[in-house]
């Protein structure tokens, strides 16, 4: 369980294709304290600790996981937003984050306004129901309001520090982004279909 307030950020070293894909992903982290078997968001991703060392860790990532993710755009170097999973009585600053990703958004707009950045995001039609106005939804792991919703675009207004803490500084038209809609809304949907 996560909440999608991104605490550190963390870069890709390597990546291995065995018979899972294995990434090793640098971190501020203190990696002392974080046992094997932990789970991380890597990119709103939960995956889980198989080796560590000074200032890394490295996950085995399933080709289903890879499949359903863009988890297959990874590519050394590349920045990862990254969550520890949430502690009995940590502060619960985004929404409630599960780290099952639900489908691939792609941004197919960006523009400056004011200080902050407006970015327009395609859903999967299958997903575009459960995201609301107002609403939450998870984008690499990043817990974010919708601001917008027409058919399956949204939009979501970055501010300048979201955009520093996060990887959302990086981002462009025509990346694909993780996309995990708010469990809230999911049961509501689940409700309104058996009623």
């Amino acid at each position: 369980m996560f909440t999608g307030i991104i605490t550190d950020v963390g870069k890709i070293a390597t990546l291995v294709q065995e018979g899972d894909l294995r990434a090793r992903i640098e971190t501020g982290y203190d990696t002392s304290r974080i046992d094997m078997g932990a789970s991380i968001a890597s990119d709103g991703v939960c995956l889980t600790v198989v080796d560590l060392g000074p200032n890394w860790y490295e996950v085995q990532i399933s080709a289903e996981t890879v499949e359903k993710t863009n988890l297959g755009d990874w590519t050394p170097g590349r920045r990862l937003n990254l969550e520890r999973a949430l502690k009995v009585g940590d502060e619960l600053g985004g929404h409630i984050v599960s780290g099952h990703v639900d489908g691939v958004a792609e941004v197919i707009a960006m523009q400056d306004d004011g200080d902050s950045t407006r970015v327009t995001l395609r859903a999967p039609l299958a997903l575009a129901r459960f995201i609301a106005p107002k609403g939450s939804v998870a984008l690499n792991g990043t817990s974010l309001t919708v601001n917008e919703v027409n058919g399956c675009d949204f939009g979501i207004n970055f501010i300048p520090h979201t955009k520093e803490v996060t990887t959302w500084g990086d981002v462009a038209v025509g990346d694909r982004i993780n996309l995990e809609i708010d469990t809230l809304a999911r049961y509501v949907a689940r409700l309104a279909e058996m009623s």
